[in-house]
C-alpha cells in the first residue's frame, strides 16, 4: 500500500501502454482487493462511461484520449483530427506482453504488426518505432507517428475546450444514474 490515498486501475481499452484486463472486469476486482478509493481509467469517453465506472465501484475516473482532442492540448492538429475521424475499430494493440501499446491504425502500426508476425527481433521493432511518439505529437507524421489513443476514439467527434469536455463527462451523470435506478 505504501501510504497511497487512491489507486488508478486502467483497463485494456486505454490508449498507450495497456495491460491484459478490460476496465469492465478490472475495476470490481481492484475495488474488492483494496481499502482505498479506486479511480477507473480506460474507456472513459462520455458520461455513460463515467456512470459505468461508478456502478462498478470506482470513486472517480481518469480520462485521457478525450482530452487529446481538446483545443488546449498542445499536440499536432493531425493527431486531433485522427482521433475525431476514428471509428470503433480504428485502434490496434502493437507489441507483445509488457510492451503492448494501443495506437490509432496507420502505416507504422501495419508495418510493425507485419514485422512482429514475421518474427522480427526486438531490436528491429525498436528501430522502426524509435522517435515515433515525437513524430505523432510534434510533427503530425500520419505514416510514421505512434498516435496513442484509446478505444473511445470512436466516440469523439469534435475538438472542444477542456471545460466543455469536463461538463459533458460529469454534469449528466447523476440524472443518467437515476434513469438506471441503480
Amino acid at each position: 500500500r505504501a501510504g497511497a490515498d487512491m489507486i488508478i486501475a486502467e483497463g485494456r481499452e486505454a490508449g498507450g501502454h495497456v495491460g491484459p484486463t478490460s476496465t469492465f472486469s478490472l475495476i470490481p476486482q481492484v475495488v474488492k482487493a483494496v481499502n482505498i478509493p479506486v479511480i477507473a481509467a480506460g474507456g472513459i469517453g462520455n458520461y455513460q462511461g463515467v456512470a459505468a465506472a461508478l456502478a462498478l465501484g470506482a470513486k472517480g475516473v481518469q480520462a485521457g484520449t478525450i482530452f487529446l482532442a481538446s483545443l488546449e492540448c498542445p499536440i499536432h492538429q493531425n493527431y486531433k483530427e485522427l482521433i475525431i475521424k476514428a471509428k470503433d475499430t480504428s485502434t490496434v494493440v502493437t507489441g507483445k506482453g509488457r510492451t503492448e501499446v494501443r495506437i490509432l491504425k496507420n502505416k507504422l502500426s501495419n508495418t510493425y504488426l507485419e514485422m512482429l508476425n514475421s518474427g522480427a527481433s526486438i531490436e528491429e521493432l525498436e528501430a522502426l518505432t524509435k522517435g515515433s511518439l515525437r513524430k505523432a505529437i510534434v510533427d503530425g507524421s500520419l505514416d510514421e507517428g505512434s498516435f496513442m489513443a484509446g478505444e473511445v476514439s470512436g466516440l469523439i467527434s469534435e475538438i472542444k475546450p477542456v471545460k466543455e469536455i469536463i461538463e459533458d463527462l460529469i454534469l449528466p451523470v447523476n440524472d443518467y444514474l437515476k434513469t438506471l435506478k441503480i
